[in-house]
């Protein structure tokens, strides 16, 4: 697995803030799609464990699990599915945009594009998906790693003011942290 984007800052055409991070997994796109699509895969490094989902345009998707916060439920909808290349769902009020580039037979490029619906929540966002892709990383190489939803992280701490450390835009509620 290479990293080739630790997860910047965009705004994209439309002018919407994102964030993005990219990542090239040494498997063929075949491999990579169910750990993006798949829930039974999703739950290993996803915020919350629990996920259904209706694979479809316009299906439900739902999150729900975190021990930090039990009673939360994000229902959402699939925005478009082009298996296995891409993936895009409503997550609250943003959207998760997942894209896989096949590199070849053996390599498959993974581009994840949070669109945020405020700007704000740029660094608290960025460092959850660093948290989750180290345990896909991890899965992806047959390795483990603490899921996400596992317990309160000093590593997305650290992460967080890194993030705004670097200018990352900031300032959005933290949840389970702020009130």
């Amino acid at each position: 697995m290479t990293t080739t984007n630790p997860g910047s800052y965009v705004e994209l055409d439309d002018g919407r803030p994102a964030v993005r991070f990219e990542r090239v997994y040494d498997h063929p796109i075949a491999d990579v799609w169910p750990l993006v699509s798949d829930p039974a895969e999703l739950a290993h490094w996803f915020p919350f464990p629990e996920i259904t989902v209706d694979l479809t345009a316009g299906g439900e998707i739902t999150f729900a699990g975190d021990p930090n916060m039990p009673d939360m439920k994000i229902t959402g909808r699939v925005v478009a599915v082009d298996a296995p290349r891409h993936l895009s769902f409503t997550w609250g009020g943003d959207e998760l945009r997942f894209d896989l580039e096949p590199l070849g037979d053996r390599r498959t490029r993974l581009t994840l594009t949070n669109v945020l619906e405020s700007a704000d929540t740029a660094a608290r966002n960025a460092a959850g998906w660093d948290v989750c892709l180290l345990a896909l990383d991890a899965r992806a190489q047959d390795g483990s790693f603490d899921a996400p939803h596992t317990g309160a992280t000093p590593q997305w701490e650290k992460l967080y003011e890194e993030y705004v450390a670097a200018g990352m835009p900031s300032g959005a509620p933290i949840p389970g942290r702020d009130a």
